[in-house]
């Protein structure tokens, strides 16, 4: 078997939980002071163009971007004001990783994992009848629960479909540098206990090599390097259109861009 980074994954550590159900890279949601450069830059590097700029997310205080590649997004995430939730995590840790967004077909098999650990939900939505016919259900769950980053469970309906990027978004794919979301590195002072503790809250297990693997994507996790915030997310890994351009490195938005 390969995983979606075009690597075999080494064998799992013996699982003792149930079996994994479905769990896929959706979205990775950042969050910076300058909305208006980083559409700029993510334009200039990445060749990703806006898809939709959702008006709802101005009732905690942000203003956004939706970029799509492939069948996955980058979303970008700005507070127009300081008392938010947002802001005061711009305080904290600067540009960088706010949210991974986890597409699933077994929202309710997730929801009761992460209540039988004790992690609190803090969000438990769901749209039905849309007239875009775009669906979705989603959980997100507190971060000092889980540790490196927020966490979202979400099942759009039809599975094909994302609301979180517009109606029109298909018409705003642009893959010429890059295809998709093939992984995520987080950072912590102590990966291995990170890694057990995201092992859990996605029910799948730990391959050899310390990565999640799921069905689209993989997770890595390695100790933070000086200078860096003490955990969250360190790497984003995006399929290069371009083979030749394979193993380029550069930040944008607070993280590292790795194109495989």
């Amino acid at each position: 078997m390969v995983d979606s980074t075009g690597e075999r994954p080494g064998p799992a550590e013996q699982w003792a939980g149930p079996a994994p159900v479905s769990l896929a890279l959706l979205q990775i949601t950042l969050i910076v002071r300058d909305l208006a450069l980083a559409e700029r830059e993510f334009a200039e590097r990445l060749g990703l163009r806006v898809a939709f700029r959702d008006p709802s997310v101005a009732t905690w205080g942000l203003e956004n971007i939706v970029l799509p590649m492939g069948e996955t997004f980058f979303e970008i995430l700005a507070p127009t004001r300081p008392d938010t939730p947002g802001g005061r995590h711009l305080e904290r840790q600067g540009d960088g990783g706010y949210m991974v967004i986890l597409q699933t077909r077994a929202l309710a098999a997730h929801r009761a994992r992460v209540q039988s650990l004790g992690i609190r939900i803090v969000l438990d939505q769901e749209t039905r009848g849309s007239a875009d016919g775009q669906d979705w259900a989603g959980i997100h769950l507190h971060p000092a629960d889980t540790g490196g980053l927020m966490i979202s469970f979400d099942e759009p309906d039809p599975p094909d479909s994302w609301v979180g990027a517009g109606p029109h978004w298909r018409d705003f794919v642009s893959n010429e540098v890059v295809s998709g979301l093939v992984g995520i590195g987080l950072r912590s002072p102590d990966p291995a206990r990170l890694a057990r503790r995201w092992s859990e809250v996605l029910g799948r297990p730990l391959a050899s090599d310390g990565r999640i693997v799921l069905d689209r994507g993989a997770i890595t996790f390695r100790a933070g390097a000086a200078g860096e915030a003490s955990e969250g997310l360190a790497e984003v890994r995006l399929a290069a259109s371009d083979p030749a351009r394979r193993g380029e490195r550069f930040e944008l938005a607070g993280v590292r861009i790795e194109l495989v």
